[in-house]
Parts: structure tokens; sequence; C-alpha cells
């Protein structure tokens, strides 16, 4: 608007002064070699004009025909970095979209026409990495590094292959010079806060935060929320060791983040350790206030170590007023009322939550169930809808399902990546494991209860027994014990004396075909021992069928009766 503001005036003053010319002709005469040339005043302006236009046109001829090498390798110079940017700009998106053989033609034709760029040497390693050559990258990397414009981003390059290659002293080294030389820089300072933490030096982490905030490299939210997480890390670490300095860390933790958990949880524990019982309470149930958590509820219920299960009931009751409505609340207040007996309470809590049970939810019940009717059936029906229930939050860092918080992912190196939520593809947590333990124990001391009592019945029923046994001794006259019979010697039988045989007289032959016995030796005889006993041969006796079968009967004689008789 302006400029047509002006344009319009310089319009209007041109026709005035032509119209101020043309008003006053006069007359303009000049004198060349003795004849004289008159017109008027405005011929004679057009004139010059005319003039001055052919000068300036000649002379940039003139000029151009003196320039022309010079315009012509300029020209043909700007043509090929044109042709140089366009292969450069081509390299790059098809670096964006993965097409290795474009990336490759145009690192071909960026090193041909613009050898000396830094963003040829970026699409060189750029398409060295989608090659997967690690040492081309490497190079084209250190090549940037050596050129000021481009050291710092050769410094990422290099960074990168050597996280990429696991040399996690190499990257910590590169990050740290990437960091001196430019403090404010985001990726340098956090590769080595993270390398710092890893290696548990969380003040040298806290210095380097310090120094960007310094430089005004990162806002002041930010800053103050990393360094609460450093102090809490820091804080946890030297909970048990030096519990002083960890409280004093913890506690300006929770000044700059009130609301980071791990900060309230560990900064409640120390101050109720060291008595300070209503800082310690305030400060967790500020936290809870804004983010209910099991941890917190479970630093309020044991903040003063001893107390009965009542008081930690009231504590509890107290802590779930500041999230009435949230059900990790209810979740808090019914394992309280658990543990204090309070089971109707727990039942009632437990209620609203039953339309869609989490795993905690059906473990608690199952708690429950074993606790106040010593179910074990019920026990095991709910433990077993656990398994297919929803999943409970747990802490998680790119993916990772940790049971405690880190300062740092364990995967990526993030400082303050964990987060409180339900993790994805995940089973069972491990917060599930400790109510899982909790279920056992109540089982298990229902099983002891039933032990105890059929023992104690055992006990009273072999009592009644005993003495039942005792009463009926008791009305039982005593037996006489039998006398013992006199045991009868048999007297010895008189030897019967057997007088030897007269000599038997010579027998016929026809009569006995035997040979003639011998006289015996008369055994029983007095004094007549020691002489051997005659071998007699004795015929076979009648029931005796003898070594060669039955024999036939003979018939007997008198003599031979009296024979047998006589042995």
């Amino acid at each position: 608007m302006i400029r047509l503001v002006l344009f319009l005036l310089l319009l209007v003053a041109i026709t005035f002064g032509v119209s101020w010319l043309a008003d006053r002709p006069g007359e303009v005469t000049v004198v060349w070699e003795g004849v004289a040339y008159g017109t008027t005043v405005p011929v004679a302006l057009a004139v010059i004009a005319v003039v001055a236009g052919l000068i300036l046109i000649l002379w940039r001829i003139l000029s151009l025909l003196v320039r022309s090498p010079k315009i012509i390798a300029a020209f043909s110079r700007r043509r090929r970095r044109e042709k140089g940017w366009n292969a450069v700009t081509r390299g790059l998106l098809a670096v964006g979209i993965g097409d290795n053989a474009a990336v490759r033609q145009a690192r071909h034709d960026a090193a041909r026409l613009l050898p000396h760029e830094p963003l040829t040497h970026l699409l060189t390693a750029q398409a060295a990495q989608l090659d997967g050559k690690h040492e081309v990258a490497v190079a084209a990397f250190r090549a940037m590094v050596d050129k000021p414009e481009t050291r710092l981003l050769g410094l990422r390059g290099l960074h990168m292959e050597a996280r990429k290659a696991g040399d996690k002293v190499a990257a910590y080294a590169i990050a740290e010079e990437a960091a001196s030389a430019a403090p404010t820089l985001g990726w340098a300072a956090d590769a080595v806060i993270e390398a710092r933490c890893a290696a548990g030096d969380y003040a040298g982490a806290r210095g380097v935060l310090e120094r960007q905030m310094a430089l005004k490299g990162i806002d002041k939210a930010q800053y103050r929320r990393r360094k609460a997480v450093l102090l809490a890390a820091e804080a946890i670490a030297l909970e048990h060791s030096d519990p002083l300095v960890a409280r004093e860390k913890a506690v300006e933790a929770v000044r700059l983040a009130p609301t980071l958990v791990p900060a309230a949880a560990c900064a409640g524990r120390l101050l109720g350790a060291a008595g300070e019982l209503r800082k310690a309470a305030k400060v967790v149930e500020t936290a809870f206030a804004t983010n209910p958590h099991p941890e917190l509820a479970d630093v309020e219920a044991y903040l003063r170590p001893g107390d009965a299960a009542q008081d930690r009931l009231k504590r509890i009751r107290t802590l779930v007023n500041r999230a009435p409505s949230h059900r990790e609340s209810a979740i808090a207040l019914s394992r309280a009322a658990i543990d204090a007996h309070e089971f109707r309470q727990a039942r009632l809590v437990l209620e609203p939550l039953l339309a869609e049970p989490s795993q905690r939810v059906c473990l608690l019940m199952a708690e429950l169930e074993a606790a106040e009717h010593a179910d074990i059936g019920k026990a095991r029906e709910w433990t077993a809808r656990a398994v297919r229930a929803h999943r409970d939050p747990a802490w998680i860092a790119d993916g990772v399902v940790s049971d405690a918080w880190a300062a740092v992912s364990p995967v990526s190196g993030k400082l303050d990546a964990f987060v409180w939520e339900v993790p994805p593809g995940v089973s069972a947590t491990p917060i599930l494991e400790h109510e899982a333990e909790r279920v056992k124990a109540a089982i298990a001391a229902v099983r002891a209860s039933e032990e105890a009592k059929a023992a104690v019945a055992a006990a009273e029923a072999a009592a009644l027994v005993a003495a039942a046994e005792a009463e009926a001794a008791a009305l039982t006259p005593p037996k006489e014990e039998p006398k013992p019979e006199p045991v009868v010697v048999p007297e010895p039988e008189p030897a019967v004396v057997v007088a030897p045989p007269a000599p038997a007289k010579p027998a016929p032959a026809p009569v006995s075909p035997e040979p003639t016995p011998a006289p015996s030796a008369a055994a029983n005889g007095k004094g007549k021992a020691s002489r051997p006993a005659p071998i007699v041969a004795l015929p076979p006796l009648p029931d005796d069928p003898g070594p060669d079968g039955e024999t036939p009967d003979e018939p007997e004689t008198p003599g031979k009766k009296r024979r047998l008789m006589g042995l």
C-alpha cells in the first residue's frame, strides 16, 4: 500500500514536471562549427536521455564481451553446483524412503559434482549405513569431524556407530567430547548423563545437567524433573549405606517434583525411620493424591515399625481419602483390612471391583476367602481366575517390565523413561508375584490350622481312650498269678542187662544156609564195654524188601525164632 502511494506520488510529480516544462518550452541553442542549432528545452532533454541510454547499452555490451570468459566459467560452476545439490537432495530423500540403489547413484553424482560439500560426506555415510558398511560410514564421519563446520555432526555419527557396535566406552568418550564442545547439545548431554548414571555417578550426571541449564540448553521444568529423578536415584542407592545423606537427597527430590513416586516413597521411608512421622505422611499423601501407587500405600502403612494391624488400617484410611475414587485406593484399603481381620470391610471395598477384576483383585479375594472362611477351594478358584483377569500396572521402560523403578532405561539409557502403566503382551507383573505369596501364606495358614485342630482332636481322643482304659483297669480285680507247677524229673529206667547168648551149636547145613552168628558184644554188660561187639548178620525183616527185593517167606523154624528174640 505504501509502495502504491509512493508510485502515485511519483507519477503526479512527473506529470506536474512535464506539464510545467510544456508551459515553459524555452529555447536551447548549440553552436557547432559555426552553425547554430536551436531547439526547445523538452526536446533537448529528450535527446540527452536517448544519447545517455545508447551510451549505457554500448558500455554494457563491451563489458559483457570483456567478462565473457569469467561469466561462462561462473555459469558452468553454478550449473555444476545446481546438479550437485539436486543429487544431494535426491540422495537424502532416497535415504528417507530406504531406496539403496537411488542413494548410491545420488552419492556418486554428489561426490563427482560436490566433492567437498559437508552434505556429500553425510550422504556418503548414510549410504554406507544403509549398505551395512560400518568402516565406510566411520571414515565419512571422521572426515566430517576434521572440518569445524561439520565437527559436531561427525561426532554424533561416530557416537551412533559406536553404540551400534556395542562399544560403550568409545560412545561415552565421543559424547563427552561433543558435550565439552557444545554443552547445550541435547544428545551429547543425554549420552553423558546416561553413561554416568550407569556407572552410579549421579553427582557427575547432575553436574552435566547444571551446566546444560546454565547455558539455557534446557527449560526449567525439564531441568527440575530431571534433577529430581537423579536425586531420587541417588537417595535410593544410599538408603541403606548412608541414610542421612539419602534423606537429604530424597527430600530435595520431593521439593523439586512432589509427585515423583520413587522420591516420595524413599523420603517417606527415611523420614519415618527418623521419627518425623507427620512430615513423612504429608510427603506420601501429597504424592498419592496425584499418583496413587501401591508402594506409597506400603510406605504409609508401615510408616512406624511395629504398629499393629489396626493402626496401619487407620493410616491407610487417611491415605485413601486423598484419592477416594481411584482403584489403587480400594486395593490398598482392602489389603490393610485383611491384615487387620476386618474381613467385612475388605469385602465391601472389593465388591465394586469384581465386575472387571484385575489379577491383584482376584488374589485379594483368594486371600480373603482363605483368611475369613478358611475355604481353600474358593481361594484356589479366585487364584485360577487371576490367570485370565486383566493385568495390573507395573514399571515399564522401552517395553521392559521391571520390579523396581530406575533412573534410566535398561534398553535405550533414556533418563526418566520408566512409567507406571499396564504392560502390553505380559501375562503377569512382578507385583502380582507378591500378592501370590500372600495367598500362598494364607492357604498355608489354613492348612496349618486344620492340621493343628486334627492334632488336638487326636490328642483328646487318645486321652479319652487312656482314661477309659485306666478306669476299666481300676474296676477289674487283680488276677492271681499262676503257681509254678513242680517239675517232675522222671526216674531213670533200670538198665536191662542182656546176657550174652550162649555159643550156638553148628546147625546142619540143610536147616540154615546162613553163616553162624558171632557171639554178641553185650555192650550193656558191666566191665565188658572195651570188648568190640561182634558183627552179626541179620536176615531181612518181613516188612523190609531188602536190597534185592522181596524174598519168598520161609517156614519158620523153632530154632530160628528163638535166635531172633534173643537179639
